[in-house]
């Protein structure tokens, strides 16, 4: 990326004091100061557990040319520029925006929402749209693609920063993409963090909306209020699931001219499945569109991956134009996104699930599909995430109890939380089970697997929820690499399966 003069950034921001040397050359831009280099414009950003207003000169010492902060230093430097801003965060966006010469503008965008189900509608819309021949970027939680190869997503972000994102965007740009899918979280939608403000949207998809986050966005309205932040930007088309009972908060907010339902439910929503016939490599059933029923075969299973698909082939038709008879004989090659109900293969005489579900919401879908799935005994071994909302972790215990025959209790993410605490809180919703003969509270990840796993019977299944495609969990001392699916392959293997 070309270096820019500073007046080339500032037209978008309000700046309400500028000091030092009025156009600098900016080379990059960093919100951590670790990342600073030679010419780097670096945000003080106001963090939950620290400022990085305290950062400054460090950042200063590495080579920042430009500072954007809220609060006034302790020193200036006199060939330093100090750039004042109400709010160092949204700044952000704007300015990120601008430095990568507004990549979104060079691209048509769609953005994807929802508590559950973002990450496989984006993959759903990425697969379909290069199936189709065309050439398309994405970003979501399990990973994402700028060029010809897929890579993982090293943040556990949805929605990175507003510099990490417009970079991505500009790389899609440089290396031809005509299409980008971008995740888009409630907390990258929110006007608190403005990590996605400046993107220009041209549709949005909303997948659903249950409990989740109330932690830092307050309340339901608020948390609604801020994924339909999406829709108000989308200025093409808003693709919406009329099955969800929130879906007139989103239908109300797009001012796009066009606006299409998707339903299981409903026979005059735009796009409505029925006839569904599940097994376990996938499911059988009808699309009705426009009055004609058109037979499909989705190889994902769960028959929540019929929503995500009607989803996808709502979004793809708006923002390609592509035929919608070629886009359907895409669809029977779909692949599951790494992480979503993977089934373990190996010798072992019982089924192991490794599934990403870690909101009440998922809970209520994946659970009937394992109960009705499970030949014998089904054993669940789940936790939840630390510092985030602490409503949901009874409703999870109570859901999980209702559907399980064993549960094991244990860390998710707990971050600066007490693990114990966390599970005692799960525990507190589950009141069907016995601990020591169903019910086992084990903090330590690995040893709760084997636990489910030493239960585990001929014909039973176990399920670990929470973690899907993740790799790492949280601790108070920092991140602690994990891959689920290769632990449980590592465990069977010690028991002796192959």
């Amino acid at each position: 990326m070309k270096n820019k003069r500073l007046s080339e950034l500032l037209s978008d921001i309000n700046v309400l004091k500028l000091t030092g040397p009025a156009d600098c050359t900016i080379s990059s831009l960093a919100y951590d100061s670790r990342e600073v280099e030679k010419g780097t414009m670096f945000f003080a950003l106001k963090g939950i557990h620290t400022d990085g207003h305290k950062y400054i000169e460090k950042a200063i010492a590495s080579g920042a040319a430009a500072i954007v902060h809220s609060d006034d230093p302790d020193t200036y430097h006199k060939d330093i520029t100090y750039v004042k801003v109400e709010d160092c965060r949204r700044a952000m966006s704007p300015l990120s925006s601008a430095f990568y010469d507004h990549p979104s503008r060079k691209l048509k965008v769609v953005g994807i929402t929802g508590t559950d189900g973002k990450s496989s509608t984006v993959s759903m819309i990425h697969q379909l749209l290069e199936l189709c021949g065309r050439k398309a970027g994405f970003y979501s939680t399990v990973n994402y693609k700028t060029g010809d190869s897929v890579a993982k997503a090293a943040i556990r972000q949805s929605s990175p920063e507003a510099p990490t994102l417009h970079r991505l965007l500009r790389e899609m740009v440089e290396n031809g993409k005509e299409f980008a899918v971008i995740e888009s979280t409630s907390h990258g939608l929110s006007y608190r963090t403005s990590r996605l403000a400046d993107v220009d949207f041209n549709g949005a998809v909303f997948t659903n909306v249950t409990h989740e986050h109330l932690e830092f966005h307050g309340s339901l309205e608020q948390y609604r209020s801020d994924k339909a932040n999406l829709f108000r930007m989308a200025k093409d088309f808003a693709v919406i699931n009329r099955d969800d009972e929130n879906y007139r908060v989103f239908e109300e907010a797009s001012p796009a001219p066009v606006k299409l339902f998707y339903s299981t439910v409903s026979e005059e929503a735009d796009y409505y499945a029925a006839d569904a016939r599940p097994d376990s490599k996938g499911t059988n059933f009808t699309l009705y569109k426009a009055g004609k029923a058109f037979p499909l075969r989705l190889n994902i299973p769960g028959l929540i991956n019929i929503e995500n698909t009607m989803a996808a082939l709502a979004a793809v038709e708006q923002i390609s134009g592509i035929d919608f008879a070629t886009i359907l004989k895409a669809v029977p090659e779909l692949k599951s996104v790494k992480g979503r109900m993977a089934h373990i293969e190996g010798s072992q005489p019982f089924d192991v699930y490794v599934d990403y579900a870690h909101t009440p919401g998922a809970y209520e879908k994946v659970f009937p599909l394992f109960r009705k799935a499970a030949r014998n005994k089904l054993i669940t071994l789940f936790g939840s995430g630390g510092e985030r909302d602490t409503e949901k972790r009874p409703i999870q215990g109570r859901i999980a109890d209702s559907f399980s025959d064993i549960i094991i209790v244990t860390d998710e993410d707990p971050r600066l939380e007490d693990s114990m605490t966390i599970i005692r809180e799960i525990r507190s919703g589950i009141k069907n089970k016995t601990e020591g003969k169903d019910l086992f509270l084990i903090p330590d990840r690995r040893e709760a697997i084997r636990k489910a796993l030493e239960l585990a019977g001929k014909g039973d299944m176990v399920i670990t929820l929470g973690k899907g495609h993740e790799g790492s969990i949280e601790y108070a001392d920092g991140h602690h690499p994990w891959d689920e699916i290769s632990v449980v392959e590592e465990l069977l293997k010690e028991m002796g399966y192959r």
